[in-house]
């Protein structure tokens, strides 16, 4: 019986790190996705190691090219963190993500931690903060006042009790302050949660 042949490896080799293969990379990278610098940082130095792992090259030097093209992206406002973090954030809330929550997806992307609490507290004064985005989520839930009519008045006493707490357990897992769930799960229906955020404005 003839030897097999032997298994090809199909694993693509790294590309050697150039100037010019990192910019191609950074300017692909930016047109799928919105970044910090430190996010693309950490996606451009991961190309940088395995490069240098397959080829035996100086990851430092592939470090330094990283460093300044970022610098260089920087100062033409291809990254602006301050806008990133600004437009992420109020993207996150508008989908019904709490400030906590926020917090942790934008220090997840390598943005500074005084840039974060100053975005999360210019939402807050500007975007009605966890309030509007505890509604948000209860409507996107279908929680409290955007439950369907039959199950806001469906079963007994003991029924909506229960349904409260286990939505207010979902509201606090979510990130969200006792009070300000309790708040909008406390509304009657749609009309009363905007009612409620028309007084925060």
């Amino acid at each position: 019986m003839a030897d097999a042949a032997p298994r090809r490896n199909t694993g693509r080799l790294p590309r050697r790190i150039t100037p010019a293969y990192l910019e191609n990379a950074a300017l692909h990278y930016l047109q799928r996705f919105a970044t910090s610098s430190a996010n693309l940082r950490r996606v451009l130095m991961r190309k940088v190691q395995r490069a240098a792992e397959a080829h035996g090259d100086d990851p430092a030097e592939g470090a330094a090219l990283v460093e300044a093209l970022v610098a260089r992206y920087q100062a033409a406002g291809l990254l602006d963190d301050r806008q990133y973090a600004a437009a992420k954030a109020a993207s996150l809330q508008r989908r019904g993500t709490s400030s906590r929550a926020i917090r942790e997806r934008l220090a997840v992307k390598g943005v500074d931690r005084d840039l974060i609490s100053e975005t999360v507290d210019r939402l807050h004064d500007e975007e009605g903060g966890d309030l509007a985005a505890a509604a948000a989520f209860a409507r996107r839930r279908r929680l409290g006042p955007f439950r369907p009519a039959a199950g806001r008045s469906g079963g007994g006493a003991d029924d909506a009790a229960a349904r409260r707490n286990k939505e207010l357990a979902a509201m606090a897992r979510a990130g969200f302050a006792f009070d300000i769930a309790r708040r909008v799960l406390a509304c009657a229906d749609e009309e009363a949660v905007e009612a409620m955020l028309a007084q925060q404005e």
